[in-house]
């Protein structure tokens, strides 16, 4: 689990000769947490199996994913920071293609994601996919809360609010944290994310869409009803307008909506926003 350095991604294939291999630190400089819970290896690998296309692994590590993804006979490509881990998993899967990148450097152009995410870079990493235009699923194991939340769990993210039009966030299980060597401090968890086919509104909008959550999120006030009028300036019956049409409690905060209660209330506040209008 091995994805970050200042280091340059290699992005071109290289001969298998000629790929970087030198190691780049150990275990707790990289953030290393292998995953070694058999049931979590399955489950992420039984998820896979139902994707179609070529399959990017993130942060190999010592390949207990990576062995298993080979079997599926598909276009596997798998990166990680440490070279010696590299050199291992090339000697052990002559058939898979092992890189020496960086995950916050390389191309996520593969149709499938998968990855057991390094804790302290979750959110980065995250960020760097839900920005990215070119892949339709991403398996990925992350600390619990953080699946718990972009899945919508115990209440979203600001992240998760603004990415929801365009990905649909799913919890499949909590793996323990004696399912990780060596230990972390916390669980974590399986999410799938996967790109709509029917985004819930236009590519055009997204920008504008997020700053208006982003305002939302961080504005004052005791619920939904004060927090447009103090963040955005929306007047009392678009407010109205809005919440109704969204079936949300003017007292709810915005870690309550759905995506499609946040789609009606940008329907309906957009313009106040500055933001463009209109739902695909």
């Amino acid at each position: 689990m091995r994805t970050h350095s200042s280091r340059p991604s290699h992005p071109s294939r290289p001969s298998r000769a000629s790929r970087p291999v030198a190691p780049v630190g150990g275990r707790h400089e990289l953030g290393q947490n292998f995953l070694v819970h058999q049931a979590t290896i399955d489950r992420v690998v039984a998820l896979t199996r139902a994707t179609r296309g070529p399959i990017l692994e993130i942060g190999a590590g010592d390949g207990a994913i990576t062995r298993h993804l080979a079997r599926l006979g598909r276009d596997l490509l798998a990166i990680d920071l440490d070279g010696a881990s590299v050199r291992r998993l090339t000697e052990r899967l002559p058939s898979a293609d092992i890189r020496q990148a960086d995950a916050l450097r390389f191309p996520l152009d593969r149709p499938v994601v998968v990855g057991n995410l390094p804790f302290h870079l979750t959110t980065p990493i995250l960020r760097r996919l839900l920005g990215s235009g070119r892949w339709r699923s991403a398996i990925v194991i992350t600390q619990w809360e953080v699946a718990r939340k972009r899945a919508g769990v115990g209440g979203r993210t600001m992240m998760t609010a603004q990415a929801a039009p365009w990905f649909d966030f799913a919890l499949h299980a909590r793996v323990p944290s004696d399912g990780f060597r060596p230990r972390p401090s916390v669980d974590g968890g399986l999410l799938t994310v996967e790109r709509r086919r029917d985004p819930l509104l236009r590519s055009t909008e997204r920008r504008a869409y997020e700053r208006f959550v982003a305002a939302v999120f961080t504005g004052h006030g005791r619920g939904m009803d004060a927090i447009l009028a103090n963040a955005v300036g929306v007047p009392t019956a678009a407010r109205r307008s809005a919440l109704a049409a969204a079936e949300v409690a003017p007292t709810a905060l915005p870690r309550d909506l759905t995506a499609e209660a946040w789609v009606q209330v940008w329907a309906h506040c957009a313009r106040f926003a500055g933001g463009a209008r209109g739902r695909r």
